[in-house]
């Protein structure tokens, strides 16, 4: 579970890159309620999105060139530069030095071995989100890969994460805790791309998951503001009811009415 009380390794801020920044905010208010507040004329067209007046997730436009619309996970650090030394020794990429923004953090964007980007953030002004788990909010991060165990032991050894592994059917998928959590500190898992997630468009990358009051209802939201539906609401007993979306730009994401503990 997702917490906003941030540790090292532990997801504490997510952000969209898009070309059309009020076309994604147009979608997402539509699907999720959120409002989006500009971060003012030096911040490059950045703001955040809010619900309830907390800030929830974040975006701005496409920076890298030929990049593709796409949802970035940032990880707690205490020392981004030292992060990024050991995203390189573990056999990653550093695709942005660490830089500072502003007073607000420190922040650099990574590749894992596999190809998946991802980023991590040292908290200045800005802790991280100001909330997760409830509607309309992050509440889980899922990495979908060709290599789960190379992955694992890539993240251990960048971000020093516990992981166990847990047999699904025809599969293993392996849930993601904070180094020193425990079993309520789950904040992410890690799964096999399949080839049929790969034949439905699935590639190597993490993927937000935001929770819904009604997933159903998320979807048909999306698919009716122009996002495309890419795995249909399905239950996992035990976890909830779930389906993978992608924004009109073609950013993907998930959605979780999540089974009540």
């Amino acid at each position: 579970m997702l917490t906003t009380n941030y540790v090292p390794g532990a997801p504490n801020w997510v952000d969209l890159a898009v070309p059309d920044v009020d076309a994604a905010a147009a979608f997402y208010r539509a699907v999720f309620g959120w409002e989006f507040q500009s971060a003012g004329p030096d911040a490059g067209g950045y703001g955040m999105f809010t619900l309830n007046g907390k800030t929830v997730a974040a975006v701005g436009p496409l920076m890298e060139p030929g990049a593709a619309p796409s949802w970035t996970i940032y990880f707690d650090t205490a020392d981004a530069n030292a992060t990024a030394e050991a995203v390189k020794r573990a056999g990653g990429e550093v695709r942005a030095d660490p830089f500072d923004v502003f007073t607000q953090g420190r922040m650099g964007q990574f590749t894992d071995p596999a190809g998946a980007a991802f980023a991590v953030w040292q908290p200045g002004e800005t802790r991280g989100l100001d909330a997760v788990n409830d509607p309309g909010m992050l509440c889980w991060t899922e990495l979908h890969t060709t290599d789960p165990g190379g992955a694992a032991a890539f993240y251990r050894a960048v971000f020093g994460w516990q992981t166990q592994d847990m047999p699904m059917g025809d599969f293993t998928y392996t849930v993601i805790q904070p180094g020193g959590g425990d079993e309520n500190s789950s904040q992410g898992g890690i799964m096999a791309l399949a080839p049929e997630m790969a034949a439905a468009g699935f590639t190597t990358r993490w993927q937000a998951y935001f929770e819904v009051a009604d997933c159903d209802a998320a979807v048909a939201a999306a698919a009716a503001h122009g996002g495309t539906v890419a795995a249909p609401a399905m239950d996992i007993p035990g976890v909830g009811r779930t389906a993978s979306l992608a924004d009109p730009a073609g950013a993907p994401f998930a959605v979780i009415t999540s089974v009540t503990p």
